[in-house]
């Protein structure tokens, strides 16, 4: 069992990478603001923090995440991990970083305990990537475990995205949604995914939402981050600062 807390004065850097896929943008551009308080790790995304690749990314979104994996090729080649467009290229190389990668035998279990404050212009989500080591790099597919909007908000209920996103894995189908869940993401929770070879089941404290067939098992990063889309502002909105809080993450 692995159970990472965040009860320490310091991030376990052995652990997390705070930065959000550094390799396209820079370790600079992508830090991640946060801080430890009262046990919990705290990601917010604060009025003044850039723009995540600014000028290349569509929407422009600004971002503070952490990752349990990380590395990259060189600058100018196209090897890193979850690139967004056709020909992306690395701008700056990343080393190779194994924080935790669950699975990669036949299945695992991740579940984390998180609070969050969102408006209609902000985001939160904990994913699990494919590491992407691989050759031809097509281990790349996700199992989201929660994937909340703002926007999606109800009162006492919020439309959790939780299942399997492809991307360029030949091997995997698409099966995501957002089914709704009386929930109040405001008050901590836990959300959690548990799968093997022939399954996914998604569950919000217990109780399970989704199960998606023949999930990916090869070796999977976490990708824990808030997120907040300057596009989707309503005119009176850009002092808010969006928070997730976590107090455990284990698996």
């Amino acid at each position: 069992m692995t159970d990472l807390r965040f009860d320490g004065a310091t991030l376990d850097r052995d652990r997390w990478l705070p930065h959000y896929l550094p390799a396209w943008s820079s370790r600079a551009a992508s830090a991640a603001s946060y801080r430890l308080e009262g046990g919990a790790l705290v990601l917010d995304v604060p009025v003044d923090h850039p723009v995540w690749c600014a000028g290349d990314h569509v929407p422009p979104l600004r971002v503070s995440g952490l990752q349990s994996g990380s590395w990259s090729g060189p600058v100018g080649s196209t090897r890193g991990q979850q690139r967004f467009r056709e020909g992306q290229v690395v701008r700056e190389e990343q080393p190779w970083f194994e924080g935790w990668l669950p699975s990669g035998e036949g299945g695992g279990l991740v579940a984390i305990e998180a609070a969050m404050t969102l408006s209609p212009r902000s985001m939160a989500a904990l994913w699990l990537s494919g590491f992407e080591d691989d050759d031809e790099q097509l281990r790349c597919g996700e199992l989201c475990v929660f994937e909340i909007f703002g926007k999606d908000l109800g009162p006492g209920s919020a439309e959790v995205g939780v299942g399997v996103k492809a991307f360029r894995d030949p091997a995997l189908a698409q099966d995501f949604a957002a089914p709704r869940v009386r929930v109040d993401v405001t008050e901590p929770h836990d959300y959690a995914v548990e799968w093997d070879v022939e399954q996914a089941v998604f569950s919000v404290d217990g109780q399970v939402v989704r199960r998606c067939a023949r999930p990916p098992v090869y070796p999977l990063q976490l990708m824990l981050a808030v997120f907040d889309f300057p596009e989707w502002s309503v005119g009176d909105d850009d002092d808010l600062v969006p928070e997730l809080r976590v107090s455990r993450v284990w698996g």
